[in-house]
């Protein structure tokens, strides 16, 4: 997702496709490439290009309507007509997974006003099992250690072995967790779990072990699991 959306940006780095975006995002109605290249006093070749750039990286969607609101025999062809699409292009370096968060916590909420369950129970649970689903998504028959890494990698987790256990060196959620640390590990943790117990056969525990600047989760392998696995880094 990360790739994509760097993808996304750089796609709005080059000044006229820029213009170009904010042209159409700012009209009330699709844009055809003749109103943009009237607008902005381009070559209507140079806007095709460039909308049809935007559009192929998600950040405008093509729509077709003939602009006379004739139908019928003789109306003519549909325009191909450009509008802002409802994609969200927002990268943070490290990678963060806020909204991630926010729709944990809110949901925990709502979940808690209606049953006077604990919020921080609730939201332990909904953690849980967003874990679980995460594990789900991933294709049973490749090596579950090997299924765990690129799940938390693809997560911002960033898993790095140091002697038998595996690091997570950066966390997904670090602002909220520099401000709500107890709160936000807390789901972090149960999480991871329900990543764990949704892959199986890993190996692997998870352990609150707060270190500066990283996770504050630390993955341990356990005694009887007679691993010691290859770095997931490398």
């Amino acid at each position: 997702m990360q790739e994509k959306q760097v993808a996304a940006l750089a796609a709005l780095d080059e000044p006229t496709r820029r213009r170009l975006y904010d042209h159409v995002a700012r009209q009330p109605d699709p844009v055809s490439r003749d109103d943009a290249a009237a607008a902005l006093g381009l070559p209507r070749a140079t806007v095709a290009f460039h909308l049809d750039r935007l559009a192929d990286e998600g950040l405008l969607d093509v729509v077709f309507a003939r602009r006379t609101g004739r139908t019928g025999p003789g109306a003519g062809r549909p325009a191909k007509l450009y509008e802002r699409s409802a994609c969200e292009v927002a990268v943070s370096l490290p990678e963060r997974h806020y909204a991630l968060a926010g729709q944990l916590l809110a949901a925990a909420l709502e979940e808690a006003d209606r049953s006077g369950d604990s919020p921080r129970a609730v939201l332990g649970r909904r953690a849980y099992a967003a874990g679980r689903n995460l594990a789900e998504t991933a294709d049973p028959a490749f090596d579950p250690w090997a299924v765990a890494m690129a799940l938390l990698e693809g997560q911002g987790y960033e898993p790095r072995m140091e002697g038998s256990e595996v690091a997570l060196v950066n966390c997904p959620f670090h602002a909220l967790a520099q401000e709500h640390a107890e709160l936000v590990c807390g789901m972090n943790i149960r999480l991871i779990d329900g990543v764990l117990d949704g892959i199986g056969s890993t190996g692997l525990t998870a352990h609150l072990r707060p270190t500066p600047n990283r996770c504050c989760v630390r993955l341990e392998a356990r005694s009887d699991a007679g691993l010691r696995p290859p770095d997931p880094a490398g």
